[in-house]
């Protein structure tokens, strides 16, 4: 029962705390752009978008002989726990046709959790951040257009200053 403007119990439910975190999406295969324009459209609302950095081609990472990449990095907010959000971004994947293939391999659209708010997380089949961020110019040059002064929270440096020891030839807008 509620009392007149009281509390409704039966109406009540947890909600958990909104956090900021970054996500990187790339893809090399079909329609690029239409890719990373259809994996936006689907994260929300579990995942709500605040900023869109702009879209960088970049050549392929790791295994060169692919077609090259288009990246993104989004800002956005989820109340959803780390483990939670990695698998709305399999989800995400999968239902945009996203097949299984080799590590660093050619791919219709890849998400990844860069950054949950400044937590570093290490869980069975998650870490954050994105452990290869810091070598990667790709992750690295649309996450800083979107926050330079941000603090990587294990190797204690901003992401402009990491940026600044990689090489960014070949990331083009």
């Amino acid at each position: 029962l509620r009392a007149a403007g009281g509390y409704d119990q039966r109406r009540a439910r947890h909600v958990s705390p909104v956090t900021t975190i970054y996500l990187a999406l790339g893809t090399n295969l079909g329609d690029r752009l239409a890719n990373l324009q259809a994996a936006a459209r689907a994260l929300p609302p579990q995942v709500n978008i605040l900023r869109a950095s702009r879209i960088y081609e970049t050549p392929p990472w790791g295994y060169t002989d692919q077609p090259a990449f288009l990246n993104q990095v989004l800002e956005a907010q989820t109340d959803l726990p780390p483990l939670d959000l990695l698998a709305h971004l399999k989800n995400v994947e999968a239902a945009l046709g996203r097949q299984p293939t080799f590590r660093n391999g050619p791919r219709l659209i890849d998400l990844d959790i860069l950054f949950y708010g400044d937590q570093a997380v290490e869980l069975p089949g998650l870490t954050i951040p994105h452990p290869r961020l810091a070598e990667r110019a790709f992750v690295l040059v649309p996450l800083v257009e979107l926050a330079p002064a941000l603090r990587h929270p294990i190797l204690d440096a901003t992401l402009s200053d990491l940026l600044s020891r990689v090489d960014t030839s070949g990331v083009l807008p």
